[in-house]
């Protein structure tokens, strides 16, 4: 992990609280908070960093775009989080933001896996991902021919996946203070 300047990491952190508990709310995050969160990033690394920091912000929102457009294009996640990762990779840089994205996967499949237990919905949210590997595999679009695999579907199992973001986000800001 690369340290963080402490303007960034006060603004990641207040960017991702704000995200996560408008996520919790109203299941939706909305731009503002995005677009402050990308303002900021590119803003504060160029401030503080000149031409390199400007790179690394722009590095950062490239790498978040990369990884989490394909995942809006099968719908498996609202734009709103592509949005809030965009800006979290502006703040956080490239290396930190691949820290936080690993750790996000990780705590978002536990929450999910635990999220499908309580609702009665293993076995089927276990075949719904066999059966999304094999239509990706294939190079199909999963929810074309199962609408509750698309994150909008009302019959779809959704996670505030902005919470998810915003603790992920949280802890790998604490682990790098320590």
């Amino acid at each position: 992990m690369t340290p963080l300047a402490t303007p960034i990491q006060m603004a990641l952190a207040a960017v991702v609280i704000v995200a996560g508990i408008w996520d919790i709310r109203s299941r939706r995050i909305p731009n503002f908070v995005a677009a402050a969160g990308l303002a900021a990033g590119f803003a504060g690394h160029a401030w503080l960093g000149g031409w390199e920091g400007l790179k690394t912000a722009a590095l950062g929102f490239g790498l978040a775009c990369l990884v989490y457009l394909p995942l809006y294009l099968v719908r498996a996640i609202g734009g709103g989080d592509v949005k809030l990762m965009a800006a979290v990779g502006s703040l956080a840089g490239p290396s930190n933001w691949l820290v936080i994205f690993v750790f996000t996967a990780v705590l978002g499949g536990a929450f999910a896996l635990l999220l499908a237990i309580v609702k009665g919905r293993l076995r089927r949210t276990l075949w719904n991902v066999g059966y999304i590997l094999g239509e990706l595999a294939r190079l199909r679009a999963p929810h074309a021919t199962r609408g509750e695999l698309d994150v909008g579907h009302p019959e779809a199992l959704r996670l505030p996946h902005g919470a998810v973001i915003a603790v992920s986000t949280l802890v790998i800001l604490t682990i790098m203070g320590s």
